[in-house]
């Protein structure tokens, strides 16, 4: 079976070493409870994290991965004076891993938030020059979701380019994590809590509740959004918002149902329980789930297991695994 997966994440080191600095928005232990032997599986090693070809596509064939769509981390921590020039940079280091494995490699572009109009610009040449598909965006900048007016640069271009936005897990600010996930928790309980168990996929959530809410879909009816993890908690709760925020309140053109089904695709994202599969296959259209992994933070040994488990038809198991991400990214 063709498996295109779409989450699929490598490191640049320049990038990383810059953003470095934002790590006082996690919890002083946050290093060593994510610490390889700590227990995690989220823990891939600097190689695997690094590497843009041999060793990716090994690890790719040893788990029937056809296709990666790659996404560099951090460019969301970097510092506004030093963000255009690093993400420039490792875009083209993505663009070149795309031309040396065409068919083992899509790309979505990293793009330098904390300058917006640069972020544009970046985003309409990753598309033009480099034949990227989207962009991946990894939660807050500065603190502010992306329907905070000064990123409408940002989302204007991916609207005009007909590009998704894959709204990536970001760690909550400082304020929520010491409200929510601090006071009597143990430092690993607390750092895992804020991130990986729960925080980043909450913090998701609502990033998605702020863009629906404040308008962005009817300003940009076309613009579509990925998110992971199951849609990041939505789909279990879609009928609460939709009960408690209905058209009479929010004043917006469609309902939260319509938005959700009309502007959003939800991938597994390494979270391979078929009960989640089948639940929410029962609450969104079947076109709109695509497949991720999570490489390297997850392996990709499941994929495989995770189709030939699942009760489902065939031609469902080749929508998922490759072609609504083909129609939706062009591939």
């Amino acid at each position: 079976m063709k498996i295109i997966a779409v989450e699929e994440h490598f490191a640049d080191p320049a990038l990383s070493k810059a953003a470095a600095p934002a790590a006082n928005l996690l919890s002083p232990d946050f290093g060593a409870a994510f610490a390889p032997g700590s227990g995690l599986p989220y823990t891939p090693s600097p190689e695997a994290l690094t590497d843009l070809a041999e060793g990716r596509i090994a690890a790719m064939d040893a788990g029937g991965i056809s296709m990666q769509v790659l996404s560099c981390l951090g460019a969301q921590q970097l510092p506004a004076d030093v963000a255009a020039g690093l993400v420039r940079a490792a875009n083209d280091k993505t663009a070149a891993a795309t031309r040396a494995y065409p068919d083992r490699f899509a790309a979505f572009a990293s793009l330098p938030t904390a300058v917006p109009q640069a972020a544009a610009d970046e985003l309409d040449r990753c598309v033009s020059e480099h034949g990227f598909v989207g962009t991946m965006i990894f939660g807050r900048t500065d603190g502010e979701f992306l329907d905070a007016p000064r990123f409408e640069p940002v989302l204007a271009k991916a609207a005009a380019l007909d590009v998704p936005i894959f709204l990536h897990p970001g760690v909550p600010p400082r304020a929520v994590t010491d409200a929510n996930y601090m006071g009597g928790l143990s430092p690993v309980v607390s750092a895992r809590l804020q991130t990986a168990a729960w925080g980043w996929h909450q913090e998701t959530a609502v990033h998605f509740l702020h863009l629906v809410h404040s308008g962005v879909f009817d300003r940009y009816p076309d613009l579509q959004i990925i998110l992971g993890h199951w849609g990041e908690m939505i789909p279990f709760y879609l009928d609460r918002v939709d009960e408690a925020l209905p058209r009479a309140a929010t004043g917006l053109e469609r309902s939260f149902r319509e938005y959700f089904e009309q502007n959003v695709y939800i991938a597994p994202s390494g979270l391979f329980g078929l009960a989640q599969l089948r639940f929410c296959l029962e609450t969104v259209p079947v076109e709109r789930i695509v497949f991720a992994v999570d490489y390297p933070f997850v392996g990709n040994e499941g994929a495989l297991p995770f189709f030939e488990g699942a009760d489902i038809s065939e031609e469902t198991k080749h929508q998922i695994a490759h072609k609504n991400a083909e129609r939706l990214l062009r591939l």
